[in-house]
């Protein structure tokens, strides 16, 4: 499977955006779908997942305000960013694993996108 991320962007804090990720060769549902971030200095980190049977999964830093979710007709996972604030801003990336159960270990992600550069302005 291929992954297309985008959607990142330059926001005032407060703002919202919804980043995408489009799949290619598979379909998405076939797959737990995960977000991760990095920011500049720090490791990657997870942010959220959508596991093949549709369980939803977030990172406590972000509970409340970003929502994942899928649309099987389009084959892209998407994660809306809301309530967003200097601390989100990151590169974004989005993977695929092939085994049903989510993970927030990067190393268990099998399929990689290139990454989607969210900036939060204060």
């Amino acid at each position: 499977v291929q992954l297309q991320a985008s959607g990142g962007g330059l926001v005032q804090a407060g703002g919202s955006l919804r980043l995408a990720c489009a799949a290619s060769g598979r379909t998405v549902s076939s797959y737990t779908i995960g977000w991760f971030r990095q920011a500049p200095g720090r490791a990657r980190e997870f942010v959220s997942a959508i596991s093949w049977s549709g369980g939803k999964y977030y990172a406590e830093p972000v509970k409340g305000r970003f929502t994942i979710s899928r649309d099987n007709a389009k084959n892209t996972v998407y994660l809306q960013v809301s309530s967003l604030k200097p601390e989100d801003t990151a590169v974004y990336y989005c993977a695929a694993k092939n085994t049903k159960y989510y993970s927030t270990e990067s190393d268990d992600y099998d399929y990689w996108g290139q990454g989607t550069q969210v900036t939060v302005s204060s």
